[in-house]
C-alpha cells in the first residue's frame, strides 16, 4: 500500500516545495529588487514615519486640507478591510439623497464658492478607496484650503498643478491628483 502512495506523497512534497515555498520566495525577491516601493505598499512617509499609502484613500475633513472622494465603505470611510461601493443605482433615492447631502456639506464649508461642484466630490468610487480626485475637484477646493491656511490662492493652485498626475502611458485613465500626497506637500509649505 505504501508503494502505491509513495508517488503521490513525493509529488505532493515536491509541488509544496516548488509552488508553496520556491515560487513565493522568487516572486518576493524579484518584486523587492525590481519594484521595491510597490512591493512594500507604496507607503508615504512624514519624518521617516509611514502616514499612509499612495494607493489607499484617507478621509480628510479639516478646512485646511483637500478632501478625498467620498467613500461608501463601512463602518467608516476609506476602510481598506471593507472595500466596495454602495451599489446604489442612478435612480435610487438613497444615492440622490447622499449626493445632495455631500453638495450641502461642500457649500457649507465654502459658502462663497459658486463654481460647479465636480462629480467626484459627491460620488463614491467603485472600491470606496480611491486615493485620487480630479484636478477640477482639487481646484474647486483651493480657495477654502488657502483661506483656512492663510496662504495665497496662487500658491495653493501652483501646488495642485505640481501634483497632477498625467494619464498612464498617455492614454489610460484621466489626469488625477493624489489627495494624501497633496496634503503632505501642503503641510510641508512654510506657514504664514
Amino acid at each position: 500500500m505504501f508503494k502505491d502512495l509513495r508517488p503521490t506523497l513525493v509529488s505532493f512534497a515536491l509541488l509544496t516545495l516548488i509552488v508553496g515555498i520556491g515560487y513565493p520566495f522568487v516572486m518576493t525577491g524579484l518584486s523587492q529588487w525590481l519594484f521595491p516601493d510597490q512591493a512594500n505598499g507604496s507607503l508615504l512617509l512624514r519624518n521617516g514615519t509611514p502616514v499612509g499609502s499612495s494607493l489607499i484613500g484617507q478621509p480628510f475633513s479639516g478646512a485646511g486640507y483637500f478632501w478625498s472622494r467620498p467613500s461608501a465603505t463601512a463602518p467608516m470611510p476609506d476602510n481598506a478591510l471593507a472595500s466596495g461601493g454602495s451599489n446604489l443605482g442612478p435612480t435610487n433615492p438613497a444615492l440622490a439623497d447622499a449626493v445632495k447631502a455631500r453638495i450641502h456639506a461642500l457649500q457649507a464649508a465654502d459658502p462663497n464658492n459658486t463654481a460647479p461642484i465636480p462629480i467626484d466630490l459627491v460620488t463614491a468610487s467603485a472600491s470606496g478607496l480611491d486615493p485620487h480626485i480630479s484636478p477640477a475637484a482639487a481646484l474647486y477646493q483651493a480657495q477654502r484650503v488657502a483661506r483656512a491656511r492663510g496662504l495665497p490662492l496662487g500658491t495653493v493652485r501652483a501646488l495642485i498643478r505640481r501634483h497632477i498626475e498625467a494619464r498612464q502611458f498617455g492614454v489610460l485613465g484621466e489626469a488625477r491628483v493624489n489627495v494624501l500626497e497633496l496634503n503632505l506637500a501642503l503641510d510641508a509649505l512654510p506657514h504664514s
